[in-house]
């Protein structure tokens, strides 16, 4: 029995790394940089642009069209990404991928950029509202309307609310250990502590869950790299040699040295796309989810925070991370088989190790929080729109659950179908969004030619009337 549980797990994992280190980490690069090209390079033409028009413009009201403000829809999708991947899943890639796995995330990122402004733009232009007068929208929507693809919109919420469930345990394990070792909680508790705030979040529905977000999400992003520059700025003199060892490394193999078991360039690969994907989520479809209940008057408006989200999930606070756990040495200190407690030790290496599991524990139980508060909505979204609103409360009440049996540890066979369900999630939403790239450019130019220049030339002639009196 057990041999035989042993090698369905080996090929299941075996299934998950060539799928996310070639055909997925293929489709993604080839289909951001497709995207990218299609949108001519908007996301790096006009990042200024979108800096000034996202966390620029947090404070502005809005009179449009939408349930909840732009910068709650951001924090809510925000809070899907920042949280436990970018904490434990970074320590984690590099552990199995060596350094050069942060190089690929960068990849992902600069390129992902394009994949989340699309998706979140024709979520934006597909989105309706339903019987309680609420605005959704995702792929599910812009597949069906756009290409009359009924089959694959359901196959894409059918598999997204699935994979949900092993996603919510997965997030809850990692603070109940977490704990368990820095207080000595038992993990039934964190898991019933858990449950409780989670079920107090989503039972507001996205009004309550945005209220939430906005306030905590924010606060904890700051916070968390203000101790990790700390340790950063504390070791200063290993950056240079660090960011040798991440580009190094992304195209030659690492060797073994300390608790570090080696990787070559493919297991970097490997790890850095699916990591990085599985941070901020670009080509996974989630995030239209959250966005399409903002207020805006232009998709391309509101899909500027999609840009400005991969921006602070991956290239900030990822990158932060790796560093962190790096110039301290921690990646070579720490056996991979214990890789989810490389950042403790990194930041116990400057701050005391009881500083560094406690602040960690605090910060992941915060984070595990929001993140699986928004993670119930998205899948309540999909329960939703493939059997109807009472089918949302059921698969409302099966997250909270799983959320406990997570905590707990039960079932954890099932998380070995993260990495898998999350491929049939990724084909569901990319191939789509490829096919619908005339579209993108169509309305990316639209807001370009007829928002961006027309502000732009106001802006000038206002100058040019300041000057000549």
């Amino acid at each position: 029995m057990g041999a035989s549980c042993s090698s369905f797990q080996d090929c299941l994992a075996s299934a998950s790394n060539f799928l996310w280190t070639y055909p997925l980490a293929i489709l993604l690069i080839l289909g951001g940089i497709f995207l990218t090209i299609r949108i001519k390079f908007f996301q790096i033409r006009f990042f200024g642009h979108v800096l000034h028009q996202t966390i620029g413009q947090i404070f502005k009201k809005t009179e449009q069209t939408g349930t909840i403000t732009p910068f709650q829809a951001f924090t809510s999708a925000l809070a899907s990404t920042a949280g436990a991947t970018n904490i434990v899943g970074v320590p984690i890639a590099i552990s199995l991928g060596g350094p050069g796995a942060l190089f690929w995330m960068w990849v992902v990122a600069l390129i992902g950029m394009a994949t989340k402004y699309s998706e979140v733009l024709l979520g934006m232009k597909y989105r309706e509202t339903n019987d309680k007068n609420v605005w959704v929208g995702g792929p599910q929507y812009y597949i069906k309307k756009a290409l009359g693809w009924k089959w694959v919109s359901s196959a894409f919420a059918f598999f997204l609310m699935i994979e949900l469930i092993p996603s919510t345990m997965v997030q809850s394990n990692s603070i109940a250990t977490q704990t368990e070792g820095a207080f000595g909680w038992p993990v039934y508790i964190t898991g019933a502590i858990i449950c409780a705030a989670i079920a107090l979040v989503v039972f507001g529905g996205i009004k309550r869950i945005a209220n939430v977000t906005d306030k905590m999400v924010p606060g904890m992003v700051i916070i968390y790299l203000g101790v990790c520059l700390y340790v950063i700025f504390a070791n200063i003199e290993q950056l240079p040699a660090v960011f040798g060892l991440i580009f190094t490394h992304a195209f030659t193999p690492v060797s073994a040295a300390g608790g570090f078991a080696g990787a070559g360039v493919a297991q970097a690969i490997r790890w850095g796309t699916a990591r990085g994907l599985y941070s901020n989520e670009a080509g996974l479809g989630t995030a239209p989810i959250a966005h399409a209940a903002a207020k805006t008057d232009h998709p391309s408006r509101q899909a500027l925070w999609g840009i400005f989200s991969v921006f602070i999930d991956t290239i900030v606070i990822c990158t932060i991370s790796g560093l962190t756990v790096l110039v301290t040495d921690a990646w070579r200190q720490v056996d991979g088989s214990d890789a989810s407690n490389m950042i403790n030790v990194a930041i116990g290496n400057e701050l005391g190790d009881a500083f560094g599991s406690s602040f960690i524990s605090v910060f992941l139980l915060f984070f595990v929080i929001t993140t699986i508060g928004i993670l119930v909505f998205y899948g309540e979204k999909q329960a939703e729109y493939l059997f109807g609103p009472k089918a949302a409360k059921a698969m409302r009440i099966v997250y909270i659950l799983s959320v406990f049996v997570g905590a707990i540890g039960g079932l954890e066979f099932v998380w070995q179908f993260l990495d898998l369900l999350l491929a049939f999630v990724l084909l569901t939403n990319i191939i789509p969004l490829l096919f619908l790239h005339k579209e993108i450019a169509d309305l990316t130019d639209d807001y370009v030619n007829r928002v961006y220049k027309k502000k732009t030339d106001k802006k000038n002639v206002e100058l040019f009337d300041e000057k000549t009196g």
